[in-house]
């Protein structure tokens, strides 16, 4: 097993959003990886800039960004030979590694854009090493910059940031303050693709919480009737658990509720669904075991939604809801 741990630079339409291709906002220009053994330890490295087919000027905010220039691209080859190179680099057993979550979805955009087989499995999981790095040493919430978690584990400074190759190189380093069980559990699921039947639905099980995805829905209202989706299952003994307080809106895509096991307590339920490009919904939802207090806190939570709507129903002047 091998690890890649993949950084991208992208440009944008130069003109702004009347001169943008729908799908494909962000075209790909240079191409960063490490490649890191099971063990951690770096094996090899790719980098290539990649000359631009569609938005042939750089943005303002790409050439502020990013070093490269137009005498770069003079003699770059085009994506479709690139990427061909780059995934016959990474070998069959790759498992991909980035500093967030953009850099694997625009990846694949740019391969959908070209026309080119995504050879990717389903569903397609990673590592996203800035929540990682958040789960490890902060919050588990946060999600900072490159150049914060570089500094913050003492990591030498050896080159610019927003170059492919040396993003890739310090997400690598940081990595290597990592352990692997630490990296292995903590999986990010890329929504490139996602569901188009209730037969590829997929749950997963995480240390603290559990995950479903969904099949796609004509509405918010069509996913939140949905049995399977709104369901509440206890991790512990697989036992469907009762809701205590029902699905309830905490903003335009998101829905908490709170389910009870009798044998191992209480378990807060969260939904967010997404928008699909070809406009449907899909829901993500969360389970995980709470507190008592925590369990007030949504109880605390439902009352506030319940007095809003009994402010908003009399003409009342009523707070903003955060969400």
């Amino acid at each position: 097993m091998n690890f890649i741990v993949l950084d991208l630079e992208w440009n944008q339409s130069p003109v702004g959003k009347s001169g943008e291709i729908r799908h494909l906002p962000f075209e790909i220009i240079e191409i960063g990886a490490v490649k890191l053994t099971e063990q951690l330890t770096t094996c090899g490295a790719f980098r290539e800039v990649v000359k631009p087919q569609v938005y042939r000027s750089l943005h303002a905010k790409t050439r502020q960004i990013v070093s490269l220039r137009a005498i770069d691209f003079e003699h770059a080859r085009c994506f479709p030979e690139v990427i061909h190179d780059f995934l016959e680099w990474c070998g069959e057993d790759a498992h991909f590694c980035s500093w967030g979550p953009s850099d694997l979805m625009e990846l694949q955009r740019n391969m959908a854009y070209h026309q080119l087989p995504i050879p990717f499995p389903f569903p397609f999981l990673y590592y996203d090493i800035q929540k990682i790095f958040s789960i490890v040493y902060e919050d588990r919430k946060s999600r900072r910059s490159l150049e914060y978690a570089v500094d913050f584990l003492k990591i030498p400074k050896e080159g610019a940031f927003h170059s492919a190759q040396s993003d890739a190189y310090y997400t690598a380093c940081i990595m290597q303050h990592l352990t692997l069980p630490q990296i292995t559990a903590n999986t990010s699921v890329d929504y490139f693709h996602t569901p188009d039947t209730r037969k590829q639905e997929f749950s997963l099980r995480y240390p603290t919480y559990d995950k479903f995805v969904s099949k796609p829905f004509s509405s918010k209202v069509q996913a939140m009737k949905d049995r399977i989706v709104t369901s509440t299952v206890c991790s512990e003994c697989g036992k469907s658990a009762p809701k205590k307080i029902r699905w309830f809106s905490v903003g335009g895509r998101n829905y908490l509720c709170l389910a009870c096991c009798a044998e191992h307590g209480y378990i807060k339920g969260k939904i967010r669904l997404r928008h699909r490009e070809d406009g449907l919904y899909y829901a993500v939802k969360t389970t995980r075991p709470v507190t008592s207090e925590e369990a007030q806190a949504i109880l605390d939570r439902k009352e506030a939604q319940r007095e809003k709507r009994r402010l908003h129903d009399s003409g009342e002047e009523f707070p903003e809801d955060d969400d």
